[in-house]
């Protein structure tokens, strides 16, 4: 079997059972909730087939879905942020080609670089889940602010893992 898929699935698994089984259970005075399970689709490689990185933030976004009693909302908003993932890409970077399975990674394209590339697709994310959470526009102000707070906690969990899987790598070497 091809080393890629299986370090793909171990990463799916790890990230998936790290927010359902912890990060699902913890809400900050109901406006903060972690999510850490859009890293999967922020770590794919920038050589990812539109088609396959739908289908794999849809099927992400389900799993949690399937867990949390939400009813697609969270395949909805994990979708729509792989769909602007492309766009966001080509907006915040001068490269236009990646080698073969380039993964958006500190090492490679450099700490802002991957801290800008986070904030805004985890926040296009957040608004986008909690959008659907909410269902109008009545109180929307409150739902932008969760929205802000919600991605400003999950970019530093997101980046926190960044940072553990690069030491990961240095002490492997």
């Amino acid at each position: 079997m091809d080393f890629k898929i299986l370090k793909h699935t171990g990463r799916f698994l790890i990230i998936i059972g790290i927010q359902i089984l912890i990060l699902n259970q913890i809400h900050f005075s109901g406006f903060i909730t972690p999510y850490l399970y859009p890293l999967f689709i922020l770590l794919l490689p920038f050589n990812t087939k539109g088609y396959n990185l739908l289908l794999t933030a849809f099927f992400t976004g389900l799993v949690i879905d399937m867990f949390s009693d939400s009813l697609g909302m969270h395949a909805s908003a994990t979708l729509f942020m792989a769909f602007l993932r492309p766009a966001i890409i080509n907006l915040i970077t001068v490269k236009t080609e990646f080698e073969q399975d380039v993964e958006p990674r500190f090492e490679i394209m450099g700490a802002g670089w991957v801290f800008i590339y986070t904030l805004i697709l985890i926040f296009i994310h957040h608004l986008s889940l909690f959008t659907l959470e909410i269902f109008r526009f009545a109180g929307y102000g409150e739902t932008l602010l969760r929205a802000l707070l919600s991605t400003a906690f999950s970019v530093g969990l997101i980046l926190l893992a960044h940072i553990l899987m690069g030491t990961q790598k240095k002490s492997k070497a």
